[in-house]
């Protein structure tokens, strides 16, 4: 508890929302618009943002923000075996851990249900896709609403 305890602090030191690496692919108008906000019928996309410049003069350049994320891959890792979780994973628990329990449950609902749904929506029934969608697009907005993200 204590880990994950000091993992969230960092995402509240900050004062700010933890970026999100979801971005949503989204047709308005006719024109391809790429959010971190959920839209009917998007697509979603995992993003994985720089950790630095190598080319340009052959030495690592690499910022404190990505210092401190791989410091907190490396005890994440190291402390695997006690946990359970991966960093992204260990991340997740604390930046959660400020949430009421009950918005911690309906995060873990969310968690179980929405790669279900985003499956039905891939298979894309005929009669059931609309209602998919909204459903879809409910279930996304209610994630990033309550802050599971």
């Amino acid at each position: 508890m204590l880990v994950v305890g000091l993992v969230g602090s960092s995402a509240l030191a900050q004062k700010l929302p933890p970026p999100s690496r979801t971005v949503y692919k989204c047709q308005d108008a006719g024109r391809t618009v790429y959010t971190d906000s959920p839209c009917m019928a998007a697509e979603r996309i995992e993003v994985q943002p720089t950790r630095g410049l190598n080319q340009t003069t052959g030495k690592e350049l690499i910022g404190r923000d990505v210092r401190h994320e791989q410091h907190r891959e490396m005890m994440a890792d190291a402390l695997r075996p006690l946990t359970g979780m991966d960093a992204t994973q260990l991340d997740r628990a604390g930046r959660r851990r400020s949430l009421t329990p009950a918005a911690q449950r309906e995060c873990q609902h969310l968690d179980r249900e929405l790669p279900g749904v985003e499956l039905a929506e891939r298979r894309g029934e005929p009669g059931q896709l609309k209602a998919v969608q909204r459903r879809l697009l409910v279930m996304r907005s209610r994630f990033r609403e309550i802050g599971c993200v």
